[in-house]
C-alpha cells in the first residue's frame, strides 16, 4: 500500500461512548485507492505490526457510494476478500467472538488444557504412588527420584514452549498441536510398560509427555485470540477450567495400579490429535523477511538472519514483557511444590489412613470456580489483569507457608479450596495478559518464552522440596521456603507502574481512537481499554506531530502545532 504524506481534515462523526487520554496522537493520511474519500489512521514510528489502520470515510447526502476497505464485525478477516493494496498480514484483524467454529475451537482448547493440566495438578497423587514403590524397594532417595519424575513432566512442559511458540509461526497452529500430541500419547503409552522403573519413567513420563503436552499447550491458548476478543477472560477461564475433571478421574484409576492408570491416560492424551484438527487458524501469517544477498555478508550476519526469522525479538524490546516474564518466572520457584507434596505432607500429620484425594479434587474443582470468577473479572474495562495475579501469587505464597501450622484435616481441606482458587486466577489470565502486552501477532512466542523461563524454577522447585525432606525428614522448611518465592513475584510486578509507555502501546491506543469514530470496527478497542488502565504515558509528544485525542473527541481537525 503506498500512502501519501499530505494530510487531511478529520471526517466529522459522533464518537462512541468512552474516553481516550488526551495527550495520544495519530494522522490521518490520504490512502492511495480509487477511492478518494478513503481516509487511515496511521500511528508515527509504529513497533510490530507495521501498520495500525481504520477506516473513515466523509459521509455526506450526495456520497451514497463509500467503500471500507477493512472487514467488518460480522466475519472474520480471512473469510473476507481483500480488494484494497494492503497485504492481509497488516490489516487489523477482527475476531468472530462466536458462532458454531468459535465456540467448536473453545471446547478443544479446553479439552487440551483440561488433559494436560489435569494431569499435572494431580501429580502428587502419581508421586506417591511412585514414591511407595522406591520405598519398598529400600530406596534411601526415593523422595528426591519421584519429584524428579514429576519435575521433569512439569518443567519440560513449560520448558519446550518457547519452541512450540517459534514452531506455532512456522508450522502452524494445527500442526504443531498435532505432533505435541503425538509425542505425549507415546510418552504416556511406553509409561506403562516401565513404571516400576523411576530411571526410563523420567524418559518417557518426565521429557516425552512433558515436551508433547507443551507443543500442544501453547497453540492451544493462541488459537482462542483468533476467535475471540471481547470475552478473551471469560473464554481463557473456561478453557484452562477443563484441568479440574482428571483430578476426579484419577484417584480411582489409582487404585488399580499405576500400570493400568499410565495406559487410559494415554488413550486420553491421544485426543490431544482429534483437537488439533479443529484448530484452524485465521490470523494471516506474516510474510518470511526480505533480506538481500550481499557477497560481504559475515557468518554472523547470516545467523543474525536466519534467527531473526524465527525469533521474534520485537517481544524483548518491550520492556513491559521483560518485567513481567521475570516476576512470574521467580514466583514459580515455590508455586508446585504444594501440588507435588501436599498427599504426603497431609500423611505424615495425619496417618497413612487418610483420604488424601480429597485434597487433589478440592484444588481442581476450586480452580475451576476460581478461573470462571477471575476471568469474568478480568474482562471489565476498569480490571487490572496485572493486580488480579499479584493478589493471587500472594495468597498462595501465604497458604503454603500456613501448611505447617495444620494439624486437622479441615484445615487442610480449606487451605487446599483457597490455594485451587487462586491458582485458577493465575492460570487463566495468562494468556489475556500476554496478548495485551504483546499483541496477538506476538502472542504465541510471548507466551512460550514465558512458560520456558517458568520452566527452570519450576522443576528445582519441587525436586529441591524432596531432597530437603530427605534431609530433614519433615516438610516445615521446605513449605517455608517455597512461600517466599510468590509473594517476591508479586513485589516485582507493582514495578510495571513505573515502566513508561512503549510505542507499541500507542500505537494500540491508536486504534482505540479511531475505534471512536468507526465503532462496527473494534478490533483492538478492548485491548487498549486495558492498558489505559496500567500504562504511564510520557509528558512529552513534542516529537509526535499529529491531531490529538481530545480533538478526535471534539470532532475537531485541529493540528497541533
Amino acid at each position: 500500500m503506498a500512502i501519501g504524506a499530505q494530510e487531511a481534515p478529520l471526517p466529522q462523526e459522533q464518537p462512541a461512548n468512552g474516553s481516550c487520554p488526551s495527550d495520544v496522537t495519530l494522522t490521518y493520511v490520504q490512502a492511495n485507492t480509487d477511492k478518494p474519500d478513503v481516509k487511515i489512521a496511521v500511528s508515527h514510528q509504529p513497533l510490530g505490526l507495521e501498520v495500525f489502520t481504520r477506516v473513515s470515510s466523509r459521509r455526506s447526502k450526495s456520497q451514497s457510494n463509500n467503500v471500507s476497505i477493512m472487514p467488518s464485525l460480522d466475519t472474520p478477516l480471512s473469510t473476507q476478500t481483500n480488494n484494497s493494496d494492503i497485504p492481509a498480514h497488516k490489516l487489523p484483524f477482527q475476531p468472530p467472538d462466536g458462532g458454531i467454529r468459535a465456540w467448536s475451537v473453545c471446547i478443544a482448547s479446553l479439552l487440551c488444557n483440561g488433559i494436560i493440566f489435569g494431569t499435572i495438578n494431580s501429580s502428587g497423587l502419581i508421586y506417591e504412588r511412585i514414591h511407595n514403590e522406591l520405598k519398598e524397594k529400600g530406596d534411601e532417595t526415593a523422595a528426591l527420584k519421584g519429584s524428579l519424575v514429576i519435575s521433569l513432566a512439569i518443567g519440560s512442559t513449560f520448558f519446550l514452549s518457547m519452541v512450540a511458540g517459534m514452531l506455532t509461526d512456522r508450522l502452524g497452529i494445527r500442526l504443531t498441536t498435532f505432533i505435541g500430541g503425538a509425542i505425549a500419547t507415546a510418552g504416556m503409552f511406553l509409561s506403562s510398560y516401565f513404571h516400576d522403573r523411576v530411571e526410563v519413567l523420567m524418559l518417557t513420563f518426565g521429557l516425552m509427555f512433558g515436551g508433547g503436552s507443551s507443543l500442544a499447550y501453547t497453540p492451544s491458548l493462541v488459537i482462542l485470540g483468533h476467535y475471540f476478543k471481547r470475552w478473551m477472560g471469560l473464554v481463557n477461564s473456561l478453557v484452562t477450567a477443563g484441568s479440574i475433571v482428571l483430578p476426579f478421574i484419577l484417584p480411582s484409576l489409582l487404585d488399580i495400579s499405576l500400570e493400568f492408570t499410565f495406559q487410559v491416560l494415554s488413550g486420553i492424551t491421544a485426543l490431544l490429535m482429534v483437537c488439533s484438527l479443529i484448530f484452524k487458524p485465521l490470523i494471516p501469517s506474516l510474510p518470511p523477511a526480505e533480506t538481500k544477498d550481499e557477497d560481504g555478508n559475515t557468518c554472523i550476519q547470516n545467523c543474525r538472519v536466519f534467527w531473526g526469522q524465527i525469533i521474534n525479538y520485537e517481544i524483548w524490546k518491550n520492556k513491559r514483557y521483560v518485567l513481567w516474564t521475570f516476576a512470574i518466572s521467580s514466583a514459580q520457584f515455590g508455586y508446585f511444590v504444594p501440588y507435588t507434596h501436599l498427599v504426603k505432607f497431609t500423611k505424615d500429620v495425619l496417618g497413612e489412613e487418610t483420604n488424601t484425594q480429597i485434597l487433589i479434587q478440592c484444588i481442581g474443582g476450586a480452580s475451576g470456580v476460581g478461573r470462571i470468577i477471575f476471568g469474568l473479572m478480568s474482562d471489565r474495562p476498569w480490571v487490572n489483569r496485572i493486580f488480579l495475579q499479584q493478589v493471587s501469587f500472594i495468597s498462595i505464597g501465604c497458604l503454603t507457608m500456613l501448611l505447617v501450622v495444620a494439624n486437622n484435616f479441615t484445615i487442610f481441606i480449606v487451605i487446599a479450596l483457597l490455594m485451587g482458587f487462586f491458582d485458577g486466577c493465575f492460570i487463566s489470565l495468562l494468556g489475556p495478559i500476554a496478548f495485551d502486552i504483546v499483541g496477538p501477532s506476538g502472542a504465541s512466542q510471548a507466551i512460550g518464552c514465558l512458560l520456558a523461563m517458568c520452566s527452570i524454577p519450576l522443576t528445582a522447585g519441587p525436586a529441591i522440596a524432596g531432597w530437603l525432606y530427605d534431609e530433614l525428614d519433615g516438610y516445615t522448611i521446605p513449605f517455608l521456603c517455597a512461600g517466599i518465592p510468590p509473594i517476591v513475584g508479586a513485589i516485582i510486578l507493582t514495578f510495571m507502574r513505573c515502566i513508561k509507555t512503549t510505542r507499541l502501546h500507542y500505537n494500540i491506543l491508536v486504534c482505540h481512537c479511531t475505534y471512536l469514530h468507526t465503532p462496527h470496527q473494534n478490533s483492538n478497542g478492548a485491548l487498549a481499554l486495558t492498558f489505559m488502565n496500567c500504562i504511564k504515558p510520557p509528558k512529552d509528544l513534542s516529537h509526535l506531530p499529529s491531531y490529538t485525542a481530545s480533538s478526535l473527541q471534539s470532532g475537531d481537525a485541529k493540528q497541533q502545532k
